[in-house]
């Protein structure tokens, strides 16, 4: 192994250099539809480049547990990607630095139920990770031509523990 990750709680403050957290906390932005919606407004940087487009989809990923080993995370240089859990179940969230082209130290946060997150463009990052069934999220990413997607594996994975 290449060493032991130890997951953190996501805080908007510490996943900022990654991306967003997508949450209703705190007061709306704005109370709309009669009074009985509280909007919380633009939650994420979205960005899809210039010749790409918006899409959603639906994942359906199988649930993993700790210890976790790592050996895969991957990025996408043409847009960004956010998870949004379709149940209220918590799941691992892997980020990592870019150091010249590669993947640096990761790191490994835990969501609360009720949080998403938003991996801004060409961050590196683990697959989609539920710790708990069901592992279904609605995926907002980029649609459009060419290749979105570089991989790196470790050559020695990494051990991610609670």
């Amino acid at each position: 192994m290449s060493g032991e990750i130890r997951t953190e709680p996501l805080t908007r403050e510490a996943f900022a250099p990654f991306g967003d957290v997508i949450e209703a906390a705190g007061a709306p932005d704005k109370i709309i539809n009669a009074g009985l919606c509280g909007r919380h407004h633009d939650l994420a940087r979205l960005d899809f480049g210039s010749d790409g487009r918006a899409g959603i989809s639906v994942f359906d990923a199988k649930p993993r547990a700790l210890p976790y080993t790592l050996d895969l995370v991957e990025r996408h240089p043409d847009g960004s990607q956010a998870f949004i859990p379709l149940s209220l179940a918590s799941f691992l969230v892997i980020v990592a630095p870019d150091e010249d082209g590669r993947p640096g130290r990761p790191r490994a946060f835990v969501t609360t139920p009720g949080q998403a997150v938003n991996l801004l463009r060409n961050t590196w990052h683990g697959v989609l990770t539920p710790l708990e069934a069901p592992g279904l999220f609605a995926v907002v990413d980029r649609i459009g031509p060419g290749a979105n997607l570089e991989e790196y594996r470790f050559e020695v994975p990494w051990r991610v523990t609670g």
